[in-house]
């Protein structure tokens, strides 16, 4: 076990460390830190507060897991960062643990991919097989779907929610939600359709699609008011396993905006 931990880095006595974790040189690990088996730390990592990394986790240098949120309502509270297992951080990463005016906990799921410099704020929920490129920031209270992908330089406001399979375009700046399987872009995020290439590549059958395309003609392009329309779409196709995802998100969030393509 010595011989995988850098001589120089600083480990708290009080943190739980698995097998055959890799923690390279300068890295900090504060008390509450429980790293599980086969995590590897690259040089110069900090992980601090109440933060649990899942198996297989690969951290790269100069991330910064655990660090109290950037919340000015913030006071100290012993809140959670839960990291699954399978993912990897690279350079510079932030995610910041929950507050007491949210879940108290943020987490991350499995088989994710944060690359340089991406932000994951307090509160967050993040599911599986995400993808966040260079740089992309997400603020507090977002909840994001499996297989979402985000384009560099992209950002998402507080309070917001991605849709599974959505894809959000470089430098967007996302202040709705956005539904599943959704491609939203722009200096705004507007919708310019349906992520079908995503959809394609995950294996969706040519009849999986077509249902969700139609549902998205009837939603978003048709004339009639919104509700009429979802509420049709609900009693023709609403026993469609991935039409009713559409729906089902789309019924959560009645109280919040929703992303629309450009007038």
């Amino acid at each position: 076990m010595q011989e995988m931990i850098h001589q120089t880095a600083i480990i708290s006595e009080k943190a739980v460390i698995g097998q055959n974790v890799r923690i390279g040189a300068y890295c900090v690990i504060g008390d509450k830190v429980n790293l599980a088996d086969n995590v590897t730390l690259h040089s110069h990592v900090v992980i601090d507060g109440n933060t649990s990394v899942g198996e297989n986790c690969e951290v790269f240098p100069f991330a910064a897991l655990g660090l109290a949120p950037q919340h000015t309502r913030y006071d100290g509270e012993d809140s959670q960062l839960i990291i699954g297992k399978n993912n990897v951080m690279r350079e510079y990463v932030t995610f910041h643990p929950g507050t007491a005016v949210g879940h108290m906990k943020t987490v991350i799921g499995d088989d994710n991919l944060f690359y340089v410099g991406s932000h994951i704020a307090h509160d967050c929920i993040v599911g599986n097989h995400v993808i966040l490129a260079n740089h992309v920031n997400v603020g507090g209270h977002v909840d994001i779907g499996d297989y979402a992908y985000f384009g560099g330089n992209s950002a998402v406001h507080p309070f917001i929610r991605i849709g599974s399979h959505s894809i959000i375009g470089g430098g967007t700046a996302v202040t709705a939600d956005v539904i599943p399987f959704g491609l939203a872009s722009g200096p705004r995020a507007a919708l310019h359709g349906l992520n079908l290439v995503g959809l394609r590549r995950r294996g969706f059958s040519a009849a999986q699609i077509s249902a969700v395309r139609g549902a998205y003609r009837q939603l978003f392009v048709q004339d009639g008011l919104f509700t009429d329309k979802l509420k049709q779409l609900k009693a023709e196709q609403g026993n469609d396993k991935m039409v009713s995802l559409l729906i089902s998100f789309i019924e959560e969030g009645q109280d919040k905006n929703l992303c629309q393509p450009q007038k």
